[in-house]
């Protein structure tokens, strides 16, 4: 198999290795790899415009539709240009079908150092930690590639771990430390299970990351809370870290749902 969830077909297309299988369905695409791409595509679209010293600092993704394991197109405009802020968009068509779309807020690089703070608590350092495979826990090849090492004692509906994984976003292309990083997040919803998977589905709808760093390093540390409502709803919180400590937060919705055929 391919060492990469991606080969890239020309400028605006790529298709999806086996790697990037889906793992609620593994005839589709696992949304992780996918943002990753998104922000890789951000990356290229930005690299071909005059530079502008603005930083991803918020992004946010609507899935509108199935994601099949099929080759897909991306394309990426500024709506709302700016030297300070700007605001992107990226849309992913299947099929040439809307599949997901993106927003990105830039923001101008400033040196705030002297006020720098927030939250200080970090999660234990990845070296040392006994690691496994996400693919002892659930289906298909995006499950498979990645290494999950818990930073604590796991209970349902609350973890926290560290995610990496060893192979590329795109085949022979290198990647930012953001698109890399970007590519484990959506794995949050896998790895502090608050009902048993066999029994509900817990999809998630989209995925809004807000940084207030830029992470650094192939490690992604989750301290991550899932919570169920009445009504079939839920979300999935989680603190976002690299190895230098906190870099913002995420946010899934998640739909809620017994399986057929289950004991829910």
């Amino acid at each position: 198999m391919a060492a990469s969830y991606f080969e890239r077909i020309d400028r605006h297309r790529y298709k999806p290795t086996p790697h990037a299988s889906g793992a609620w369905d593994t005839a589709e695409q696992h949304f992780s790899p996918l943002a990753g791409l998104v922000v890789h595509a951000i990356d290229q679209y930005r690299a071909e415009r005059p530079p502008t010293g603005l930083l991803l600092s918020r992004i946010s993704f609507d899935i509108l539709g199935r994601l099949a394991l099929d080759e897909c197109e991306i394309q990426v405009e500024s709506i709302r240009p700016g030297r300070t802020i700007e605001l992107l968009e990226a849309v992913v068509s299947i099929a040439d079908r809307p599949v997901v779309r993106a927003r990105a807020w830039l923001l101008t690089e400033v040196d705030t150092r002297a006020v720098a703070g927030g939250p200080v608590d970090r999660l234990p350092p990845p070296d040392g930690l006994t690691g496994h495979s996400l693919g002892s826990l659930w289906p298909g090849g995006h499950c498979a590639s990645v290494e999950v090492r818990p930073a604590g004692p796991a209970q349902p509906g609350r973890a926290a771990a560290w995610i990496t994984t060893a192979l590329d976003l795109v085949a022979g292309e290198p990647s930012s430390p953001l698109a890399t990083y970007v590519a484990l997040i959506d794995t949050a919803n896998g790895i502090a299970v608050l009902r048993p998977a066999a029994e509900w589905m817990f999809p998630n709808l989209d995925l809004t990351i807000h940084l207030h760093r830029q992470p650094a390093g192939r490690w992604a540390g989750l301290d991550t809370t899932v919570a169920f409502g009445p009504t079939g709803q839920g979300l999935t919180s989680s603190v976002l870290h690299d190895i230098d400590g906190p870099v913002g937060q995420a946010q899934q919705t998640l739909t809620v749902r017994p399986l057929p055929g289950g004991n829910a």
